[in-house]
């Protein structure tokens, strides 16, 4: 017998994990809705900051305006994969380990995201710097507009670190759950963005007039604030699931991005996506730029949506696969694809018919909302198609099947970015052409991903982990 297994005296217990209530049995959608309320409410809030500082920068001008949509889609290139890439490999590993009932491995995955974040952080500081130029001038930047885009990627970038501590500390936080903390920190930061990015960008009182820069700063301040704040709760005694130094194990790397490093292809896909449609936009001048910048945003807003409830899906998808209920996992996919469907092709019906209440909140230029307008009547209309899909690729995080969902984000990068990049660089297509590529793009991955969760994408499901095999029931 070895030291470490004597026991002298009795031990302190640690508090015991439980299983949210409804997650292993029970109805799916109050326990679905549970979850995913307070996630989504906060984050579209968070959103319609975005929406708000682009309100401010609209104030600064046209060029303004287009320098920040440059920027916008790397920005949420790196949101996306932090928190619906990596983050997702997080949420799933936790919410696996604890299903299992692996306590001590779920507390460690928490250090192995911390170290992942370090390491993304880095890369896109580094990343943004050296690349940013050329890619902005790529995407159509050029004078004012690029010097804009150039300064708000400088600030923004070089705070990439706190950016990911706060995603995969979130979604270690959510694959245990708890989505409470998470929200609260997100609500409190979000009241200080608002007050503090127009004050920067403005002058406000005692703040220097930043520009465009104020807004990176101000959004820099906020992750530092939501960084510090979730990593003191992890250590806190009110958290059940800890933030403890453990020795790094390259299993537990494995585990996050055997479905975090699939899923963050998914997450480059999207931007690169939007990346590639926002050159071929940028052949059309900067007025075309601002107009489809300002529009396309609205297909971020279903982001927030599908990711809160996506965070629940995770959460109950992971922990059923982890207890062995696959039947029920799959149920649970399903019913948060037809909720995702319906709120998304609500809000793609009511922004295609009245395009002009969106659009005229940020720029009442002819052209602008022109250009704008075209886009939304064209493309809203299929959003179902895309809350669809990526209700389904949340489901499949959990369920650590990824591979069909990327694939099919595949043939949506293609069609949408190669297909109409092609359309407009080598054929001379208009924007209506282009924009009707984007919404067969957005029909064809929600059709395919819907098509092979119906095929058996998912296959068997075994324990994932060799100390399932070992562990007695308990």
């Amino acid at each position: 017998m070895t030291a470490l297994s004597r026991r002298e005296g009795p031990a302190a217990p640690a508090p015991a994990y439980k299983v949210p209530p409804g997650v292993l049995d029970g109805p799916v959608v109050p326990t679905m809705l549970r979850l995913a309320v307070p996630t989504t409410l906060v984050l579209v809030v968070q959103t319609l900051v975005g929406v708000a500082e682009t309100w401010f920068v609209g104030f600064l001008g046209t060029d303004a305006l287009a320098g920040v949509a440059l920027v916008f889609p790397v920005l949420m290139l790196m949101q996306m994969m932090a928190n619906g890439g990596i983050g997702g490999g997080v949420s799933s590993a936790v919410a696996r380990a604890l299903g299992a009932k692996r306590r001590e491995e779920a507390e460690a995955l928490v250090w192995h995201a911390v170290a992942l974040a370090g390491a993304f952080g880095i890369l896109f500081t580094v990343a943004a710097l050296l690349a940013g130029p050329i890619l902005y001038r790529a995407m159509g930047g050029t004078g004012p507009a690029l010097t804009v885009a150039l300064t708000y990627s400088g600030v923004v970038f070089a705070g990439s670190i706190p950016v990911w501590l706060t995603a995969l500390l979130s979604s270690a936080l959510r694959g245990a759950g708890n989505v409470r903390v998470p929200a609260l920190v997100i609500s409190i930061g979000t009241v200080l963005l608002i007050l503090l990015s127009p004050a920067l960008i403005f002058g406000w009182g005692p703040f220097p007039r930043l520009g465009v820069a104020g807004g990176g700063a101000a959004v820099v301040v906020y992750y530092l604030f939501a960084a510090l704040a979730l990593t003191l709760y992890l250590r806190s005694s009110r958290s059940l699931l800890k933030l403890r130094v453990v020795t790094l194990r390259a299993c537990l790397f494995k585990d996050i991005l055997g479905v975090g490093f699939l899923s963050a292809i998914g997450t480059v896909q999207v931007n690169l996506t939007v990346t590639l449609v926002t050159a071929a936009v940028g052949r059309f001048g900067a007025d075309a730029i601002a107009g489809y910048g300002i529009a396309s945003r609205l297909d971020y807003i279903q982001i927030p949506l599908i990711f809160g409830l996506g965070t629940a899906l995770v959460t109950m998808v992971g922990h059923n696969i982890g207890a062995g209920q696959p039947a029920r996992a799959r149920s649970i996919a399903w019913i948060g694809a037809a909720i995702a469907f319906g709120m998304t092709e609500t809000i793609g019906l009511a922004a295609a018919i009245f395009p002009q209440v969106w659009i005229g909140l940020f720029s009442d230029e002819p052209e602008v909302m022109a250009m704008g307008t075209l886009y939304l009547r064209t493309v809203a209309p299929v959003y179902g198609a895309v809350g669809l899909g990526l209700a389904l690729y949340f489901a499949s995080q959990g369920a650590k099947r990824v591979l069909f969902p990327v694939l099919a984000g595949t043939v949506r990068m293609i069609v949408a970015a190669f297909i109409g990049w092609a359309a407009v660089i080598w054929f001379g297509a208009g924007l209506s052409t282009l924009f009707q590529i984007t919404a067969l793009a957005a029909v064809s991955y929600g059709f395919l991903t819907a098509a092979a969760m119906m095929g058996g994408a998912w296959g068997r499901h075994h324990a994932s982990h060799p100390l399932a095999r070992r562990r007695p029931a308990e």
